[in-house]
């Protein structure tokens, strides 16, 4: 039996950096992870560059049942901090918009960066390790695991959610919860790619690869950003902010001419050039394959002058207000976050101890807290691993 301070059980973003500062505070510390290698969803985010936090990290930027829940550890452990750690690193990195920080080169510069100091403080990594049962005992906890069994005073899950299982996702975190007496909030696919399978599915076949700038739009919520029609959907920034928020049976509305009141722009163009086809107009603004279809799939493209005011009206509500009901996503295979989780309400927000079993701690994406895209569900796995460091 090996006797240590901490257990962490997931070698991702939270519990590499929970493993250093807890380490860094002089606690010992093992960190447990059943990959043959940490940090792979480090790896493979923002297309092998990392997006590791955003300058505009802020409470309203992340969801959950209980929303204040995540203000203190974000609070304590903020973008700078993180920004601060990157530049003692030397990690080249710049803004990309919208205040998401990428690496200039690749997000194993982050992930070597952790790693690097983990050994510095002595955190005793274990790969490979998986862990089979977990009991309680009255001076903390017990693990039988593949590499023998271990005993800790604090326990701290950072298995992370459902999202991308070929990166070693799994539900085990929300079963260690349940053992311990925990709610788990319903888990779906969040940040996630549409799946469109009625007559529009040929017109995202035919426009697969092409991208534009739009308003996405569902329940309440909105986001600029851009569109990019795939051969199973609708993808890119816009779609996959919107999909957090969408239920299933739910329509969306894209506003495809986000800068200019459609209707405005259509009257002026037919004032201005009433023999040119609605198709031509649209080719100016969109790709012309893009302009072709959509006159096509919504009004036959004719010279603007024989458009009557209210065909006009209809073209500009299509245009700004194009409502579709997607026939789902595409699920946790390509979803970078998980909705849902454990239940914040039976955890302290200071602490990130379980208010059932003392002794245990989540952080990351195990919880109900998920943040929007850009960097948000990083920032998320800093500030909790760092908070629930400083009391284990």
């Amino acid at each position: 039996m090996r006797s240590t301070e901490v257990i962490i059980i997931g070698a991702g973003a939270a519990g590499l950096m929970c493993a250093l500062s807890a380490a860094q505070r002089g606690r010992q510390v093992i960190l447990l992870d059943h990959a043959n290698k940490a940090g792979k969803k480090i790896l493979m985010s923002g297309g092998g560059r990392c997006n590791f936090t955003n300058l505009y990290t802020e409470p309203g930027n992340f969801l959950s049942q209980n929303p204040h829940f995540c203000k203190s550890a974000l609070a304590r452990y903020t973008q700078w901090d993180f920004i601060a750690l990157v530049a003692k690193h030397g990690v080249p990195y710049h803004e990309k918009k919208l205040g998401q920080l990428f690496c200039d080169n690749k997000s194993s510069d982050i992930l070597e960066m952790l790693l690097n100091e983990c050994s510095d403080a002595k955190v005793d990594l274990r790969l490979d390790t998986s862990v089979q049962t977990i009991e309680k005992t009255a001076s903390g906890y017990q693990l039988t695991t593949s590499a023998g069994e271990f005993a800790c005073q604090s326990l701290v899950i950072a298995t992370g959610g459902l999202s991308i299982p070929t990166l070693g996702a799994t539900g085990f975190g929300f079963q260690i919860a349940r053992q311990f007496g925990h709610s788990v909030l319903p888990t779906r696919a969040g940040l996630v790619p549409f799946t469109i399978t009625d007559q529009l599915k040929a017109l995202c076949t035919e426009l697969s690869g092409t991208s534009v700038d739009c308003i996405a739009s569902c329940n309440d919520q909105s986001f600029r950003e851009n569109l990019l029609f795939t051969h199973r959907g609708l993808s890119g920034p816009a779609i996959l902010q919107i999909s957090s928020f969408w239920e299933p049976g739910d329509s969306i509305e894209l506003n495809l001419l986000p800068d200019v009141d459609a209707l405005d722009w259509l009257t002026q163009q037919q004032a201005e050039r009433p023999n040119s086809e609605l198709k031509t107009l649209l080719g100016e603004v969109f790709t012309k394959k893009m302009a072709t279809l959509l006159a096509d799939l919504w009004f036959e493209s004719r010279p603007m002058k024989q458009y009557t005011p209210s065909q006009l009206t209809e073209i500009a509500e299509q245009l700004s207000n194009w409502r579709l009901v997607p026939a789902g996503t595409e699920g946790y295979r390509t979803a970078e976050v998980t909705l849902g989780g454990v239940d914040t309400r039976e955890v302290s927000s200071k602490t990130l101890e379980s208010l059932k079993s003392p002794g245990l701690y989540f952080i990351g994406e195990v919880l109900d807290v998920t943040g929007h895209l850009g960097g948000f569900n990083f920032q998320w796995a800093w500030a909790s691993g760092y908070a629930a460091a400083q009391y284990v």
